[in-house]
């Protein structure tokens, strides 16, 4: 897999923002989340205003598995949306967190009401092709195809036309880089860390999470327990999670 860019900063204004947090008293419960024991989702300080990349030019989109920032703040993602759990909208209002979903199109049609529902909480939806195939070594003209018409498709059901784009597997090629610029896609985004059945895996030996870092998690049944880990650890680090496309968008 090609190394991913490095990128000098610049300043620029946060253009989307996460509702006000509601006041709750310690031992309140959470609303719409009955498996979740009171006081267990940390408290995060606003994130700062977004010092923006400048990301490198040319015929391919920048591969980014982390963005280079000193700013205290990391990104969540959430891919594919198989797995709908109820809970999702009212854990992501309750931590009063920004969330990034790559959605497989194919299957965000199945329930566009459901990922707009996540959509109105403050979640933005971007590109993760039609139907989820490794992309490496595929043609130009196929790769091409699953990005752009995804990206066609989720702006039709959600009302913005995607600007980031993600892989399947993580995996890609020239040819996915090229496709993705071609695409209108803004950057091509892997990850640093991932959760899994509530465990948070690393991919460096410092098993901490690192300002800049992009975190991966999916629409999986422990779903709850996946968000959860990943907050503990950003909150653990002394990171906020932050909007990636209020620097890369």
């Amino acid at each position: 897999m090609p190394s991913p860019v490095a990128a000098s900063v610049q300043p620029a204004v946060n253009r989307m923002a996460v509702r006000a947090p509601i006041v709750r008293l310690p031992g309140d419960p959470y609303p719409g989340l009955p498996g979740v024991p009171p006081g267990s989702i940390p408290a995060f300080p606003p994130p700062p205003k977004a010092i923006r990349p400048v990301l490198p030019g040319g015929p391919l989109a920048p591969a980014l598995s982390r963005l280079a920032t000193s700013q205290p703040v990391m990104f969540i993602t959430i891919d594919d949306g198989v797995v709908r759990r109820p809970e999702a909208r009212a854990l992501i209002e309750a931590a009063h967190v920004p969330v990034t979903l790559f959605l497989i199109s194919k299957v965000a049609a199945k329930d566009p009401g459901y990922f707009s529902a996540l959509q109105g909480s403050g979640a933005v939806i971007e590109d993760h092709t039609i139907n989820h195939p490794s992309l490496r070594h595929k043609p130009y003209a196929l790769q091409h195809k699953e990005i752009c018409e995804s990206a066609d498709r989720l702006g039709e059901m959600f009302g913005r036309r995607p600007l980031l784009f993600r892989p399947p597997y993580g995996e890609y090629d020239q040819n996915t880089r090229k496709a993705a610029h071609d695409c209108g896609m803004k950057a091509l985004l892997t990850w640093r860390e991932a959760t899994n059945a509530g465990h948070v895996y690393y991919q460096t030996p410092v098993q901490k999470l690192h300002a800049g870092d992009i975190v991966l998690m999916h629409f999986r049944p422990a779903f709850v327990a996946d968000f959860l880990a990943i907050l503990k650890a950003a909150h653990d680090a002394n990171l906020t999670p932050a909007l990636l496309e209020n620097y890369l968008a």
